[in-house]
């Protein structure tokens, strides 16, 4: 069993999908996390210094382990999906839930964050709008399921989510310690 998910830096996918695990008691793992493990370092450091395309290499390889070999849930980052294999090897290997946030609402909630190294740009919100018009379109074609974020408390998104799995015949509640809290 694997839920994953997928969306634009800032969409909620670590927020989610953390909850997610801890709600079915499933392992919760967040790729980049386990890329900055592998690294040594941070992504933005990582970025600077080898450039994206080195470090779009080493996700690749993390993804590939994890989608193979990981049974929980995991959040991955948002450019997991510009490379043909990995959107493969997510959708075919686990269930994929796209969180959905328009530019706008990533903007609002990342403003301040100065660890994305792809929004460290003259005008993040423009940079935002273009990762969108690029990625919407991939995490989609990745997805069995599309949910906008818009402003839903967690708890909500996370029981929308777990309803929809279950009525796709994924048994969230097989994978739940106590399945009643759900």
């Amino acid at each position: 069993m694997l839920i994953i998910f997928v969306g634009l830096p800032g969409s909620g996918k670590t927020t989610i999908g953390r909850q997610m695990g801890r709600r079915l008691g499933l392992p919760f793992l967040d790729s980049d996390s386990v890329i900055e493990q592998r690294l040594g370092c941070s992504i933005r450091e990582f970025f600077e210094r080898e450039g994206e395309e080195r470090f779009r290499d080493i996700e690749q390889n993390v993804l590939d382990d994890l989608s193979k070999y990981h049974h929980g849930v995991l959040s991955t980052g948002g450019g997991s999906v510009l490379r043909p294999l990995n959107r493969q090897n997510l959708h075919s290997r686990g269930k994929v839930v796209y969180l959905r946030s328009t530019p706008e609402e990533v903007f609002r909630r990342l403003k301040h964050d100065m660890q994305r190294p792809l929004l460290q740009v003259d005008d993040p919100q423009e940079k935002l709008r273009a990762l969108f018009n690029v990625r919407d379109p991939l995490y989609r074609e990745t997805a069995h399921f599309v949910f906008e974020t818009g402003r839903p408390s967690i708890n909500r998104m996370l029981n929308t989510i777990i309803a929809e799995l279950d009525l796709d015949g994924f048994d969230t509640h097989a994978a739940s310690p106590h399945p009643s809290r759900t």
